[in-house]
């Protein structure tokens, strides 16, 4: 920076903000919390080091992932960013799971009332008959559906319990 104040990193450092400073475009003087994090979770030296081994285009976005990544550390030491996709893919199958469901009660019920599928449901004349063409094969898909339904199953998204030493 050189003439005015120092940078983030320089202030928590306490040293003097050169006008070279590798921080100073990524963690301005006005946001000493995003430094402080990152400095924190993988140390000045190694975040030095890592945005200096990228090209100068990609030093924003790479400093942002490091406080993203800096501030998912600080929730969730052993798995970060990590363990928090694989709760939001968890919740993602959770909810695909719940509209295949849906789908299919609503299915059966076009069926029970015998209401015309839509066009695009409506089977092929030329591919084999549908295996729910027979009465007994609709009445278990409408038990597996009102079990389903029922709440029977329960589907709980999935709680994340932390250990506070």
């Amino acid at each position: 920076m050189g003439g005015s104040s120092p940078c983030a990193s320089c202030k928590l450092l306490r040293r003097r903000c050169t006008k070279g400073c590798i921080f100073a475009p990524f963690f301005p003087a006005d946001e000493p919390h995003k430094f402080a994090i990152v400095h924190k979770v993988f140390g000045a030296s190694n975040v030095s080091k890592m945005l200096q081994e990228i090209p100068f285009h990609q030093r924003a976005d790479a400093a942002s992932s490091l406080v993203y990544e800096a501030s998912a550390r600080m929730r969730d030491p052993v798995y970060g960013c990590v363990g928090a996709i694989s709760y939001l893919q968890n919740q993602v199958s959770q909810l695909q799971m719940q509209l295949a469901i849906a789908q299919a009660e609503i299915l059966c019920m076009q069926m029970q009332q015998g209401g015309a599928l839509p066009s695009s449901q409506r089977p092929n004349t030329d591919e084999k008959p549908s295996p729910f063409a027979n009465n007994s094969h609709l009445a278990s898909l409408t038990r597996l559906m009102n079990f389903a339904s029922s709440g029977a199953v329960t589907q709980e998204p999935l709680q994340r319990e932390y250990i506070r030493a």
